[in-house]
């Protein structure tokens, strides 16, 4: 029976057995229950903050009550309020940021371990190229210059340059990946019966790759993440967009650090640290389940 048939036991089979192996990792456990928690709050910000994020509904400055658990910035808006949409926008702007740059990488990776010779070559000193500029600085240096250019809203220069950064190491992943997958006789027989290249890597060889590149998308959105949060930190992002690093920017920019008003710059900072701590162990319960030999340790 072929694999696109699958009954509804056997996929359910595929589903315990990576349960099985993913729950035996109690950290990557830990990870996605506080992920999913983040992500819950996303999906319902508008029905869990208790104001509008864009609202002045105090006076500058409170410190936490019970009618602001977080307390107020310096014109009087919630920052609990602005804490809850903040993960909605990081959560989008990384995992867009992380799929952009992975769909990159995978493409070039593909062509490149697939075609050889003269296209390998080439691919690969891009690459080497694009890994000797250390990517946050190559991030902020590409987000100001779109921002100088214009023509490109804020919100997507920051998951453009984010992206342009993060494909070249997904791209020399899944190259390895692939000189070893077309080697094997299945693809071979493919060449042999006439198949296009393009059929080749879409048909056989990306889905070999798949779990390669769904663990790369995982561990790239909490790189993503935090790069976002550095952009928008040092003012490069989108001042309109509540996301927890333009929290953090307006905080450094109103002196909350050295007037104590730890409530505005602690709380963002927190929820970036755990968002990115819980994709890390997930990617590493992944990484665990299609990897048998770490598995086997």
């Amino acid at each position: 029976m072929s694999s696109r048939a699958l009954p509804p036991e056997g996929a359910l089979g595929k589903l315990r057995s990576f349960w099985t192996v993913f729950s035996s990792d109690r950290a990557a456990v830990v990870g996605l229950a506080i992920f999913l928690a983040i992500l819950f709050i996303a999906i319902f910000a508008d029905l869990i903050a208790p104001y509008s994020p864009y609202e002045r509904v105090g006076r500058p400055y409170e410190r936490p009550s019970l009618k602001h658990l977080l307390g107020t910035n310096d014109i009087g808006q919630d920052i609990f309020s602005e804490l809850i949409y903040g993960a909605r926008a990081s959560l989008f702007i990384g995992f867009l940021a992380a799929i952009t740059g992975t769909a990159i990488g995978t493409l070039v990776g593909i062509a490149a371990g697939y075609y050889g010779g003269i296209v390998d070559e080439v691919l690969m000193r891009i690459v080497d190229i694009w890994l000797s500029i250390p990517s946050l600085l190559f991030a902020i240096f590409l987000a100001a210059v779109i921002l100088r250019i214009g023509g490109i809203p804020m919100f997507y220069s920051v998951i453009f340059a984010i992206a342009l950064t993060s494909w070249p190491p997904v791209a020399r992943l899944v190259r390895s990946a692939t000189l070893s997958i077309k080697e094997r006789p299945y693809i071979e027989s493919a060449v042999a019966l006439g198949a296009s290249p393009s059929r080749i890597m879409m048909k056989h060889i990306l889905p070999n790759v798949a779990p390669l590149v769904l663990v790369e998308v995982v561990v790239r959105t909490a790189i993503a993440m935090l790069t976002e949060a550095t952009l928008s930190f040092l003012g490069l992002g989108d001042p309109a967009l509540k996301s927890w690093g333009t929290i953090l920017h307006f905080a450094m920019v109103k002196n909350a650090l050295i007037l104590g008003l730890w409530w505005w710059f602690l709380p963002p900072g927190i929820m970036i640290a755990l968002t990115v701590l819980s994709v890390v162990l997930i990617g590493r319960g992944l990484e665990a389940y299609f990897n048998p030999r770490l598995r086997r340790q």
